[in-house]
């Protein structure tokens, strides 16, 4: 039921103390589906491969990768990830037959066009986590989000010696299908983070951060990016935002 503020002012304390007593079950009822609900798992495999094998995404290379696809079946993001003592690569391979952008530079707001991002939170305490955004062309962000509620973003921090491609992939007729992004994340780069303090960086074996994945979508172009926009999560939050740390599923580093 709805109430004025009207209707407020006239409540008895009994009154106060079962709406009290709702917001509490309301609240209780919310962090239970986060912790009662199973989060999806991703798990990193260490590899020996040469970094330039890996930035030029060969195949062969990311064959030895978990492959984690999400979206929607038409638009399908597959992830990939593997881990040096040096640093983590990631790798996306994004279904689109018409991608596009407008930024140039680093660290602007690519989520207001075609994205796909990858957030990490080595210490799992939902603070003080990364966020890499690449568009198409190319383009990083990196944030270090202090909060995520109240959302608190610091855009001058960036990952030192992080490094990116990304490459159109055409069919033989010559027409676009898609993009890939690969990206490498030096361990280093974390080390800025207060959340890393008590974390080996290098992850040891079976080390486990929090993370989850995320594209946006805009079918509509440039002309009318805000239309039919699909965003795309790999462990799914529940709503708009991506900013949902309870959401976050787990990265676990493996060695053979």
């Amino acid at each position: 039921m709805l109430i004025d503020q009207q209707d407020q002012s006239d409540l008895t304390s009994g009154d106060s103390i079962r709406l009290i007593s709702m917001n509490h079950i309301l609240l209780l009822l919310i962090l239970g589906f986060f912790s009662s609900t199973t989060k999806p798992a991703y798990q990193v495999a260490a590899t020996t491969s040469s970094h330039s094998s890996l930035m030029e995404s060969h195949d062969e290379v990311w064959s030895a990768a978990e492959s984690a696809g999400f979206g929607p079946p038409e638009l399908i993001t597959e992830f990939r990830a593997l881990w040096t003592d040096q640093g983590l690569y990631v790798r996306f391979d994004v279904r689109d037959v018409d991608p596009w952008y407008t930024y140039t530079d680093r660290d602007a707001p690519l989520w207001e066009e075609e994205v796909v991002e990858i957030f990490l939170d080595p210490s799992r305490k939902g603070t003080h986590y990364a966020e890499v955004e690449i568009n198409p062309a190319n383009v990083v962000c990196d944030v270090w989000v202090l909060s995520a509620k109240p959302k608190k973003m610091d855009l001058s921090w960036n990952i030192e010696g992080l490094e990116s491609r990304t490459a159109l992939l055409r069919n033989s007729e010559g027409k676009s299908v898609g993009w890939t992004a690969v990206a490498y994340l030096p361990w280093g780069g974390f080390r800025s983070l207060p959340s890393t303090t008590h974390v080996s960086l290098p992850p040891e074996s079976g080390d486990n951060w929090r993370f989850n994945l995320f594209r946006i979508e805009r079918p509509g172009g440039k002309t009318d990016p805000d239309t039919d926009v699909i965003l795309a999560a790999w462990s799914p939050p529940p709503g708009r935002s991506f900013h949902v740390p309870e959401a976050f599923g787990d990265l676990v580093f493996m060695k053979d």
